[in-house]
């Protein structure tokens, strides 16, 4: 597989240099982007923003709720530029419905959210808790065709594949889905990558693309000891990738790690088209 990195590097200069010799087969079928306050670029308007992500090989973005950024401009910069917001993130926050319409009102087609734990309660009980809290924002969601996408995190108690299909299972509905954490899923459980992404499956309707063990795009001294890794981190790609082809994987990967200005932001975007095995020219 090509070092796109290495040629984005070797061309900083020009930073519109696509590598075109090789595409895997989720190309086409991915679009790469980056979380939104990943761009800092203090002397940009949001608008800018978006320019210059679609300049560096970066497809769109996703907004927080609590982002602090002027909506209006956002909407504006998403007309002018023809970059999407594709979802917004709502974290563990127990109330959906505010971004659901948050989510309406830039057109996107997702809000992220996790099943966050609470620790005086069982597992069972979180399980009923959280179940409530998705089925009172499933009729608007399903309503206005925004997907409500679960994701695996540390501060969740849906630690184990198993347990997160079963939850996602729960719903029986279109619009309930695996928001995919690949990094996620060494640093804070017990089962690697490659296993999430098998029991998943066709329920994974978006990807979060980091590797905290990564020695450029993660922080190497987290390295999990024994973790092994295809790409010097701690993910291993190709297994990922495979499981992806088979369930004929199509949607939104989006980078969370530490972003930065232009030249970053181009290096995430080369790292995760080698990570991905994409060519998104």
């Amino acid at each position: 597989m090509p070092d796109r990195r290495h040629f984005l590097a070797a061309t900083a200069g020009s930073l519109l240099c696509p590598d075109l010799s090789y595409a895997g087969p989720l190309s086409g079928k991915i679009k790469i982007g980056v979380k939104y306050h990943m761009i800092i670029e203090p002397k940009l308007t949001v608008a800018e923003k978006f320019t210059m992500l679609k300049e560096v090989g970066l497809e769109g973005s996703e907004i927080k709720t609590d982002e602090k950024i002027d909506h209006t401009e956002v909407e504006k910069a998403i007309e002018s530029t023809g970059v999407p917001v594709h979802g917004i993130v709502n974290a563990g926050k127990p109330e959906i419905i505010p971004a659901i319409e948050m989510a309406r009102r830039f057109n996107c087609e997702s809000v992220l959210i996790f099943a966050a734990e609470d620790p005086k309660i069982s597992y069972d009980k979180n399980f009923a808790l959280w179940q409530e809290r998705v089925r009172t924002a499933l009729p608007m969601a399903e309503k206005h065709g925004v997907h409500l996408c679960v994701e695996n995190v540390r501060a969740t108690f849906l630690k184990t594949a198993e347990g997160m299909a079963r939850f996602l299972d729960s719903f029986d509905s279109p619009f309930i889905h695996s928001y995919f954490d690949l990094g996620n899923t060494i640093t804070w459980t017990e089962q690697p990558a490659e296993h999430w992404a098998k029991i998943l499956g066709k329920r994974i309707y978006k990807l979060d693309i980091k590797d905290r063990g990564h020695p450029e795009f993660g922080e190497a001294k987290l390295k999990r000891e024994g973790a092994v890794g295809t790409d010097g981190g701690e993910v291993h790609w190709e297994r990922v990738r495979k499981h992806l082809v088979d369930n004929s994987f199509s949607g939104w990967a989006t980078a969370e790690v530490k972003g930065g200005d232009r030249k970053r932001l181009a290096g995430i975007a080369g790292w995760m088209r080698d990570v991905l095995d994409i060519d998104t020219a």
